[in-house]
């Protein structure tokens, strides 16, 4: 059987499997990203395990090697100046191929989840739309005309780092304002420790040690009513349909998918969202553009989507020889 190695890349784990030519993951696994200091001790930690799951999968023929990684260049294979990651540049292609001797091809993590969604998501079909990754940061992938959008250097589709919020709050990429600063699972616990620091109404949240706040608890609390855990959802939302807006404008897309851990809470993010977003549309675009949850399922989702990026790049190249 011939499969592809799907890798992504994340501020809080890296998960990799083998992805098939009929786009099912074969087998899977994950590491803690933050537990590597340097990109080449986690690719010696990834391909450990790997080289265990060539040895156990009789038949299995790794042609290829797609990885979906923060500020990861398609055109280099590089990543340079990632935010949230402990290493912040490393040559991703070249690591790879240290171990094994395959074609290799590297892109934003937000791009291989966009490329995902339209293989086999929500987005099957469409040739314009916007993904957007809700996770320890926020990442996007835009498609235009059936095609990522990569940009002159690869870096194209930095949504999380458009500034939403002028002198705002400091972020990993050293500016200030960023909207993932204020859309992710770091940015609405911020949001949440800004309001327990500025309400004096009593809220559950503030009986939480600051170390064992998440965005998981935060949504917990939310589904039970809990008022300011509703109101940080609230807020979240607002500032992400305004930049969304921005977007419509930018590229006209048929509708915008979020996903990731975030966009889990369901209505309590998308109902916000959606009405700040209309709200704040150029009217040439109100009622035209869906904001809708990611149809993939998240544990495999990135990997296909890497493992896909990889099988495009490996079947135009046999189409053109």
């Amino acid at each position: 059987m011939k499969v592809t190695l799907g890798i992504d890349i994340g501020g809080t784990n890296t998960v990799f499997g083998f992805v098939d030519e009929a786009f099912l993951c074969q087998w899977s696994d994950k590491v803690e990203t933050q537990e590597y200091k340097t990109a080449k001790a986690l690719f010696h930690a990834i391909f450990k395990r790997v080289d265990e799951a060539l040895k156990n999968h009789n038949g299995i023929d790794l042609t290829g090697i797609g990885v979906g990684v923060p500020n990861g260049s398609y055109y280099t294979g590089k990543v340079e100046k990632a935010p949230n990651l402990p290493w912040k540049d490393a040559d991703i292609k070249s690591l790879a191929q240290d171990f094994y001797p395959v074609p290799v091809a590297v892109t934003n993590d937000a791009n291989a989840a966009a490329i995902a969604e339209m293989k086999f998501g929500a987005a099957r079909g469409m040739k314009d739309f916007i993904e957007v990754t809700l996770g320890t940061g926020l990442g996007s992938g835009i498609v235009v005309n059936g095609k990522i959008v990569y940009g002159s250097d690869g870096f194209a589709g930095e949504m999380g780092h458009t500034i939403v919020k002028e002198y705002g709050r400091k972020c990993s990429c050293g500016r200030r304002g960023c909207l993932e600063t204020y859309v992710s699972a770091t940015g609405i616990k911020r949001t949440v420790l800004e309001l327990l620091a500025s309400e004096v109404k009593e809220s559950k949240l503030k009986d939480i040690p600051f170390d064992r706040l998440s965005a998981l608890k935060i949504y917990e609390e939310a589904k039970a009513g809990e008022w300011l855990a509703l109101k940080a959802f609230e807020i979240t939302g607002n500032i992400l349909g305004r930049a969304l807006a921005d977007a419509a404008a930018y590229f006209s897309p048929q509708a915008i998918f979020l996903f990731g851990g975030l966009a889990g809470a369901g209505d309590l993010l998308l109902k916000p969202t959606r009405e700040s977003f209309e709200e704040n549309l150029l009217n040439i675009f109100q009622g035209k553009v869906k904001i809708m949850p990611s149809a993939l399922v998240v544990d495999n989702a990135a990997i296909l989507g890497a493992g896909a990026l990889i099988w495009d790049l490996l079947n135009t190249s046999s189409e053109s020889l």
